[in-house]
C-alpha cells in the first residue's frame, strides 16, 4: 500500500513538472495548453484520490 501512496504522490509531482515545463520557443509550443489541461488534471485527480483514502483509512474502511 505504501508503493501505491508513493505513486499517486509522483503523480502529482508530474503534474507540476507539465505545469513548469517551458515550451515556448520549442517545436511542440503549439501543445502548451493541452500539457497544461493535463497537468492541472493529473493534480486534481490524484490529489482527490489521496484525499479520498485518507479519509477511508480514519474511517476504518
Amino acid at each position: 500500500m505504501d508503493r501505491f501512496i508513493l505513486l499517486m504522490l509522483a503523480s502529482i509531482l508530474a503534474g507540476f513538472a507539465l505545469l513548469k515545463v517551458p515550451l515556448t520557443g520549442t517545436f511542440i509550443s503549439g501543445l502548451e495548453p493541452i500539457t497544461t489541461l493535463i497537468g492541472i488534471l493529473a493534480i486534481v485527480i490524484f490529489s482527490l484520490f489521496l484525499i479520498f483514502k485518507g479519509l477511508m483509512g480514519l474511517l476504518g474502511k
